[in-house]
């Protein structure tokens, strides 16, 4: 049986369509030894969370066997507010995070976004966390980052010299990272 990996898209109204390359270069580079599942989030407004976190829910809840969770950006902020709220049900293989946000403020907006103060304490244990970020990412100051590293000291963290939000559509590292588990 294949490795299943779940990859949340980044947010915005073309955040699918933007991450097709990456999720490309995954597929491609993992190989026929898994198979990656690439569902379109919905932008359901009169939510605060834009209906995410029961997306996410649906979507590991329809994987057999074990997962493998990725998101980036909005998405990858996403996965760590599911983690770090739900129960899970499902036996996560590794968590792997590429640019994610780290929202805060007090715009009404940003209130379904925002993770609770002790989500690091929330989170599954005993699962491998990776975070990436491009110090010459133009969306998602590297700054949130170091939050990150801060708040998830066990996660492994991959700062990346160039390649923006995007990582140049080339997830090799996340690839090198996925399999070493």
């Amino acid at each position: 049986m294949n490795r299943q990996v779940l990859f949340i898209h980044g947010g915005g109204g073309g955040g699918f369509e933007e991450d097709t390359g990456m999720v490309t270069s995954l597929r491609t580079a993992l190989g026929k030894a898994y198979e990656v599942h690439y569902p379109q989030m919905p932008s359901d407004e009169s939510r605060s969370d834009f209906g995410w976190l029961q997306k996410i829910e649906d979507e590991i809840t329809a994987i057999n066997g074990d997962v493998i969770l990725a998101g980036h950006s909005l998405g990858a902020s996403m996965l760590l507010k599911y983690l770090s709220e739900n129960e899970l049900r499902k036996k996560i293989i590794g968590i792997f995070l590429i640019a994610p946000p780290f929202w805060s403020g007090d715009e009404t907006w940003v209130q379904g976004l925002k993770l609770k103060e002790d989500f690091q304490d929330k989170m599954p244990k005993a699962v491998p966390v990776f975070l990436y970020h491009c110090r010459d990412d133009n969306e998602v100051p590297f700054d949130h980052l170091l939050i990150y590293k801060q708040k998830l000291s066990q996660a492994t963290v991959r700062e990346i010299a160039n390649g923006g939000h995007q990582l140049n559509n080339d997830l090799g590292l996340v690839t090198q990272d996925i399999k070493s588990l």
